[in-house]
C-alpha cells in the first residue's frame, strides 16, 4: 500500500508559506478522526496521486507536531485536489479517513479499451457517454479504475450498459444498471455545397458578347 508522509500545521500558519516551501496544505476528516491540519510534500503527493488516484487507499503518516507528539498512520481516500488553474499544481487537499472494514462508496474513471467493430467497418463513430460511475466496496477492493472493452460494438444497435461492466470481486455497482456507457454513433454523410448561380449576370455577360459579335454596318 503506498504510503505518504504528513506533518501537522497550526491554523495560523499562512497557507502561501507552506506552499512557498514546496508543501501542499492539506486536511484529514472521516473515521474515527477529528478533522486535522496538515501539510504533505508536494512532489511526494503527486507521485502517489499518479498511482491511487482518488479511489485507493493510502496510509497517511503524520508526523506530531512536537518531538513528543507521536506519529500516526491512517487510512485514507484522496477525496479532493484543488489544483492551481494556471500553473496545474495542487493547492489544497482533502484526506478522507476510511474505515478498512466498512464499505465506502466513491466514483471511479472508466478506461475505454479496443476498437468498436463498428466502427473499423466505418458505420459511425465511438461515443463515450460516461466516463465515471459509481461503486461500492470495502476500502482495500477499490479498484483504480473500470476497463470498458469496446470492441464488440459491430452495430449501431449495441450498446453497452453500466450493467455489462465487469467489476472486481467484492466491487457492486451503485450507478443505475440502464445507464448508457459507449455506442457508436452513425456517421454524418456530408452534402456537396453548390455555390449559388447568379442567372442575371449570366444573361448580363450573354447579351454584352453578342452586342460585341454583331456586324458594323457601314456608314454611307
Amino acid at each position: 500500500m503506498n504510503t505518504l508522509t504528513a506533518t501537522k500545521r497550526s491554523k495560523t500558519e499562512k497557507l502561501y508559506a507552506i506552499r512557498n516551501n514546496g508543501m501542499v496544505p492539506a486536511v484529514v476528516y472521516g473515521a474515527q478522526v477529528e478533522n486535522t491540519l496538515v501539510s504533505v510534500l508536494s512532489t511526494d503527493f503527486i507521485k502517489v496521486l499518479k498511482v491511487a488516484g482518488e479511489t485507493s487507499t493510502i496510509v497517511l503518516d503524520i508526523a506530531g507536531a512536537t518531538e513528543k507528539e507521536k506519529a500516526t498512520k491512517i487510512d485514507v481516500l484522496i477525496h479532493e485536489v484543488q489544483v492551481d488553474p494556471v500553473k496545474g499544481f495542487p493547492v489544497h487537499i482533502d484526506f478522507l479517513a476510511v474505515d478498512m472494514n466498512k464499505v465506502v462508496e466513491v466514483t471511479v474513471p472508466l478506461e475505454f479499451v479496443g476498437t468498436a467493430k463498428a466502427e473499423k467497418d466505418g458505420l459511425g463513430t465511438l461515443v463515450k457517454v460516461l466516463h465515471e460511475i459509481d461503486i461500492e466496496a470495502l476500502p482495500k477492493d477499490l479498484p483504480h479504475n473500470i476497463e470498458v472493452d469496446v470492441s464488440f460494438i459491430s452495430t449501431l444497435e449495441d450498446f453497452i450498459h453500466a450493467k455489462d461492466l465487469k467489476l472486481p470481486k467484492g466491487v457492486v455497482l451503485m450507478t443505475e444498471g440502464s445507464e448508457v456507457v459507449a455506442l457508436v454513433a452513425a456517421a454524418k454523410e456530408e452534402k456537396e455545397e453548390v455555390a449559388a448561380v447568379d442567372l442575371s449576370a449570366i444573361e448580363v455577360e450573354k447579351k454584352g458578347k453578342k452586342e460585341e459579335e454583331a456586324p458594323v454596318s457601314d456608314a454611307k
